[in-house]
């Protein structure tokens, strides 16, 4: 237990008008500490206590007896006492002194059982704040390089706090056609992701690149409060909660977004009554909307594999398939599955889609295709054409009908999709199939296997640093096309270290 002292003057330690109200226990009076619970959720926890009849102050008073906080350690909560209170522990303004009394600091986990129990439980040794080791505020590493694709991203990383905040500004430019302003923040958390140890203070970002100084104001507040306000804004903006409703239709750009969030359309069920005429690949994202924004499963993405392949097969013998995307990262989980197909002799891949996409109809499949041919030729491409010639393979985008058991052989998820008219064994799944000529297969599963900004850094590289232009198809030096059989033969043509898929998670 440590003294309460009083609070400086915008601090009033004037008892707050909850402290009046009828309480089942008057020895107990709580205040829940802001600092990385953040407003929302301290605001939760207030009703809730408040209704079981425990005594909840908004304000520090000289009435308090216990202080509950989370995710601080004793440490923090005293440093932040004493910035409130001035550190002014005997005698304050206007002659008063503090309350002679003593707080206990305790963890959000004695709060949790409290209520629980409904009443205030015994405070043990594992319900008090912990004094934590205080961390070095230098990096273990001496530098970090600048491009993404010198680093090593893995999935997992020791700041998924800080990157979540800049993840959903990053976000929220992207879905107002703020590029730049999107990748900056992008570059941001990609950083964060690579660095070998949590951050605990801005001082240990000092000299890193791709900070610039919006996404530094964004990580320090994070660090400081728990929360950002500009990320609590956004999360809770009605355009942010639209746009992000109205592009997760399949088939519907931030453009098209935005004009129908301007038009008063903020949800599916809204652009539904609006009588607004759809395209074919919108009318198939309405009708399939939850089902295409539920997570896809690993086991999921197998067993589609394993029918593509069986149609693949069925069409062209030996053709060869490979799942890309983030599981091939090492995520168990996405928003749609992509397959790459090719065969070892070249040319014999031509004309392979349409093949398999009648087949899959055939089988009862799909729920949507649309199939478009190869418009990549290499000769007459050049140094001039752009870089990201992701979309001019042989492609089908398709709307997968997945059974949840399909006869017992596919897989076994368990899941039961609910409908309007009840439940079904079967499920829609975003799926697509891109068809690559053998030579460029190489290059198609690196762009194809991201993460997206991963592959921005890629090409940035290619151009800045190496004068080469790099694409999903080859890659072009300004005097030849230099060619390459693996991955690894890519890396070693622009001077990198090879960074295996699961690094790339920038």
């Amino acid at each position: 237990m440590v003294p309460l002292k009083r609070r400086k003057v915008n601090c009033s330690v004037t008892s707050d008008s909850s402290g009046d109200r009828t309480s089942k226990f008057p020895g107990v009076v709580i205040f829940l500490l802001e600092r990385k619970m953040g407003a929302s959720r301290r605001a939760f926890l207030t009703r809730l206590g408040r209704g079981k009849g425990f005594n909840i102050e908004y304000s520090l008073s000289r009435s308090i007896t216990h202080i509950v906080s989370e995710n601080n350690s004793g440490e923090e909560v005293r440093t932040w006492l004493d910035l409130q209170t001035g550190g002014q522990g005997r005698e304050g303004g206007e002659g008063r002194t503090a309350r002679p009394g003593s707080v206990h600091l305790l963890d959000i986990v004695w709060y949790t059982e409290s209520m629980h129990a409904g009443i205030p439980v015994i405070i043990l040794d594992r319900h008090r704040l912990q004094e934590r080791e205080k961390p070095g505020l230098e990096l273990t590493v001496v530098s970090v390089p600048s491009y993404a694709c010198q680093r090593h991203t893995p999935l997992l990383h020791h700041n998924t706090i800080l990157t979540d905040a800049l993840s959903i500004l990053a976000e929220n430019a992207e879905l107002s056609e703020n590029e730049g302003r999107g990748v900056a923040f992008r570059r941001a958390a990609a950083l964060l992701k690579s660095l070998p140890q949590e951050v605990r203070g801005a001082e240990q970002l000092r000299g890193l690149p791709c900070l610039g100084e919006h996404s530094l104001r964004v990580i320090k507040e994070v660090l400081e409060d728990g929360v950002s306000h500009e990320v609590e804004t956004t999360t809770h903006s009605e355009q942010f909660k639209a746009m992000k409703a109205l592009t997760g239709i399949f088939g519907v750009g931030a453009k098209t977004a935005d004009r129908w969030f301007r038009e008063g359309i903020h949800t599916p069920s809204n652009l539904q009554r609006s009588g607004h005429t759809l395209n074919r690949a919108q009318r198939a994202g309405v009708c399939y909307y939850d089902e295409l924004n539920l997570p896809v499963t690993k086991p999921e993405a197998v067993a589609i594999g394993q029918i593509v392949e069986r149609a693949v097969h069925a069409v062209l013998p030996g053709a060869e398939m490979t799942l890309i995307g983030g599981f091939r990262r090492g995520k168990q989980t996405g928003h749609d599955v992509d397959f790459l197909i090719t065969h070892p002799d070249e040319g014999r891949e031509e004309g392979l889609m349409p093949k398999v996409v009648s087949w899959l109809e055939a089988q009862g499949f799909l729920l949507y295709q649309k199939t478009t041919g190869n418009s990549y030729l290499e000769s007459k491409e050049g140094p001039a054409r752009p870089a990201s010639n992701m979309d001019r393979f042989e492609r089908c985008f398709s709307i997968f009908r997945l059974s949840t058991d399909n006869e017992g052989r596919e897989i076994q998820t368990g899941r039961e999709i609910q409908t309007g008219e009840g439940p079904r064994s079967w499920r829609a799944v975003r799926v697509d199939l891109v068809v690559s000529p053998y030579s460029q297969f190489a290059f198609a599963l690196l762009g194809w296997t991201g993460s997206k900004l991963f592959e921005r850094e890629l090409r940035r590289w290619a151009i800045h640093e190496k004068a080469m232009t790099l694409s999903s198809h080859a890659l072009y030096d300004r005097k030849r096309y230099l060619r390459a059989s693996s991955e690894e033969e890519i890396f070693a043509h622009l001077g990198l270290e090879y960074i295996p898929p699961c690094d790339r998670n920038a």
